[in-house]
């Protein structure tokens, strides 16, 4: 070949290879086709392109273009056979009767879970007031659990039937408050903070019961706080949490940690407050406790409970969101039924 070929040669590659083109059915076939006129080592064109050295000086221009354009057009017609074969193997694999202009299957997308929806909100109503989102261990000792909140050894929630213990007397927390003692541990006032997280309890499992929880729970530390202040804050939060219309309530109660404390209700956002099934014709509704700060904790951490007083308040996540989506059984947030999540 080489110096001795002529233009008719390369017709004569181009008619046998316009042969095997019209051959080729399958991807096997197109992949031996490129081989035999493209491949670098034997192809027949690859083969004259190296050649091409060897041709004379004054006709290698031309017959390196007779071969570049053989090259190009033996290319172009594989490419071209190949979008023809896909073509055909997607006319074989969707029926004729599907009307490609309709549209596709909806594709499924995840929702946020309706506990992480609500903490969430209370999250962001309360950075918007100034507090610091705070995490703690969910394995707690006994002192941050129960001795520095002022809970003693004979209270009941020390008592295995209620706390989960584990070996070395440590025990899964059974609220959040111990994350308190830890930052006024490392802090001093003021302070102003807020604690999102899981809780565990020997509770038997049932419609408003689950042994693990959420809980919600804020700290306020500095000079002259007093209990208007821990009113006040509670009303900005609850009103930006279900209406301004809503109304709160607190009723004095015990809690080890906080003197004094208080129960804190507000008002039936089902029927305004004029009694119905779920507030048992009472138009108020529990949601939270509350109190000042004990002195004990003070003492505790090291702060002067002369100079400085605070306020804390807590609330189930978990109860909270049965009450404000109307969930009638807390066990839905946790069998994971999409049809249940995808309301929310």
């Amino acid at each position: 070949l080489g110096s001795k070929m002529r233009p008719d040669e390369l017709e004569n590659i181009w008619n046998e290879f316009e042969e095997d083109l019209s051959k080729i059915s399958s991807p096997q076939d197109l992949i031996e086709a490129r081989d035999k006129y493209l491949s670098r080592r034997r192809g027949l064109v690859s083969l004259q392109l190296r050649q091409l050295g060897n041709v004379p000086k004054d006709q290698r221009p031309q017959r390196g273009r007779l071969l570049n354009q053989l090259q190009n057009r033996v290319s172009n017609a594989l490419d071209s056979r190949k979008e023809e074969l896909i073509k055909e193997k997607e006319r074989i694999e969707v029926p004729v009767t599907r009307d490609r202009t309709l549209p596709s299957i909806p594709v499924e997308i995840g929702h946020i879970h309706p506990l992480r929806k609500l903490a969430r909100e209370m999250e962001e109503i309360c950075v918007g007031m100034g507090f610091e989102l705070l995490e703690g261990p969910e394995v707690e000792t006994e002192y941050y659990n129960f001795e520095a909140l002022n809970i003693p050894k004979e209270h009941p929630a020390r008592a295995d039937q209620d706390t989960f213990y584990l070996p070395g007397r440590m025990l899964l927390r059974t609220h959040t408050s111990p994350v308190q003692i830890r930052t006024m541990e490392r802090r001093r006032p003021p302070l102003r903070i807020a604690v999102p997280g899981r809780v565990f309890r020997r509770d038997a499992v049932d419609a408003t019961h689950s042994p693990m929880f959420h809980q919600f729970e804020a700290l306020v530390v500095d000079e002259g706080i007093n209990f208007s202040h821990l009113k006040g804050t509670l009303e900005t939060f609850l009103k930006a949490l279900f209406s301004e219309s809503t109304q709160i309530r607190l009723r004095p109660s015990y809690f080890p940690f906080v003197e004094p404390g208080a129960e804190v209700d507000i008002s039936c956002h089902f029927c305004e407050g004029k009694g119905c099934r779920v507030c048992k014709k009472t138009g108020w509704i529990e949601v939270l406790g509350a109190g000042m700060v004990h002195p004990h904790l003070f003492r505790e951490v090291g702060y002067d409970a002369t100079r400085y007083t605070g306020f804390a308040w807590g609330m189930g996540i978990d109860r909270l969101a049965l009450l404000k989506y109307q969930i009638p059984d807390m066990r839905l947030f946790f069998e994971n039924d999409v049809r249940f999540l995808q309301q929310f």
